[in-house]
Parts: structure tokens; sequence; C-alpha cells
């Protein structure tokens, strides 16, 4: 029987939740190992031979390893391609064009939508968990960038189900983990919710099986 996958790191992370969505998406088992990064595990030599920078996630299985959650989701799409949602990056009839649809919204997320929306969240969620203080300033600049990003999205799905038309795909799924922040745990849920396409496309996707999943195991009691 082949190695279980195995991902590293808590769920509570954006990365590592994005990651587990995805597997959730492809119905393919794993398990998550802990990562205790107060401790400085992702600074241990034994994780960064999986990691190199020393971040969260990295993924292992009984082939290879991956760092780098939007990676990993493609690999993960490639790889176990027969199981699960077989169209997360798209149906093999429609061939590059069709991926290529998926993959731009993809690269928005990462170039566009994540740095904003992941320094709102640091500011407002993760600071205080470590003793920081929040930097308003950090939290109304990013703001102010996120929203014009959010405009854009916001006349896309005037027009479109979903970010590559029709049919939920990985570029929606990368987009859930920090909006779920912003929108469940930092009140920000306005710069959403006050957008009504946007609010629609939100509560569509929010309610998969595979997200409730996510929320289920972020909100599981944490090893001690």
């Amino acid at each position: 029987m082949a190695a279980p996958v195995t991902v590293y790191g808590p769920v509570f992370s954006p990365a590592v939740a994005r990651v587990a969505a995805c597997l959730l998406e492809k119905d393919v088992p794993f398990q998550l190992e802990p990562v205790d990064m107060s401790k400085g595990e992702h600074r241990s030599p034994s994780f960064l031979k999986l990691q190199p920078f020393g971040q969260v996630p990295a993924f292992k299985d009984s082939l290879t390893t991956v760092f780098e959650s939007r990676a990993i989701c493609r690999y993960i799409c490639d790889q176990y391609a027969d199981s699960g949602n077989k169209t997360l990056l798209g149906r093999k009839e429609d061939g590059a064009v069709g991926r290529a649809a998926i993959e731009q919204w993809i690269e928005s997320e990462g170039q566009n939508f994540n740095p904003p929306s992941l320094a709102i969240a640091f500011q407002l969620a993760f600071a205080p968990l470590m003793g920081r203080a929040t930097d308003m300033a950090v939290v109304e600049q990013n703001e102010a960038k996120l929203a014009k990003v959010l405009d854009v999205y916001e006349q896309w799905f005037g027009e479109n189900q979903y970010f590559a038309g029709d049919e939920f795909s990985l570029a929606d799924l990368v987009h859930m983990p920090n909006t779920h922040l912003l929108v469940s745990k930092i009140n920000k849920a306005g710069l959403f919710m006050e957008r009504k396409n946007l609010a629609r496309w939100w509560d569509e996707v929010s309610v998969r099986p595979s997200w409730k999943k996510v929320i289920e195991l972020q909100s599981a009691p944490r090893p001690s």
C-alpha cells in the first residue's frame, strides 16, 4: 500500500487550509502532521529538508515532496487526476484554453489578492496571538489595496458564476482561506458582503462539503 499523503503544518494556517481543501475536493486521504512554529519546529533541519524556506505547508506522498501551497494544489490535481473533483484544473476537452482560464485567476490570487488580504489577517488575527501590537496603518493601507482588487472581482462575478466561468475550480479554492479569515474571523465581512456579486460567490463556495470539513479541522482541539 502506498504511503499516506502527509501535509505538514497547522490547519489554521491559510496556506495549509488551501492544501487541505484541495485534498478534500479530490477525495485523497491525508494526514496532518503538526508543526509547532512557536517552538521553531519549522526551522528544524528535518523540516527544512521538506521546505527550505521554513514555511508551512510542506507536502509528501509516496512519490515526492512539494512546497508552496498553490504548487502543491496543482500537483494534487495532476497526480490524482482520476480522484474526486476531476475539473479543478479544467476539463480535458477544453485543453490549454480551459486551463489558462483557471491559471490566470490563480495567479491573480497569488499576486493581487493574497498580499493585502494576508497583511490584514496577520495584523488583526495573528499578531495578537504572537503578542504583537496591531499596526492599524498597515491594515488601512492594505484595505485600500484589497478594495481595488475586490472591485475587479465584483465586476467579474456580475457576468460569471465562478472565477473561470460556470464551474467551481482551483481558482475559486485558492481564494477561500483568506476570504474566510476576513469574513468570519476578523470582522471584515463588509469588504465582501457589501459587493453583492462577490457576496453571492462566497455564499456559494463557502458551503461546499470540502470547505465545511476544513472548518471542522480548524475547530478541533489543538494538540497540547
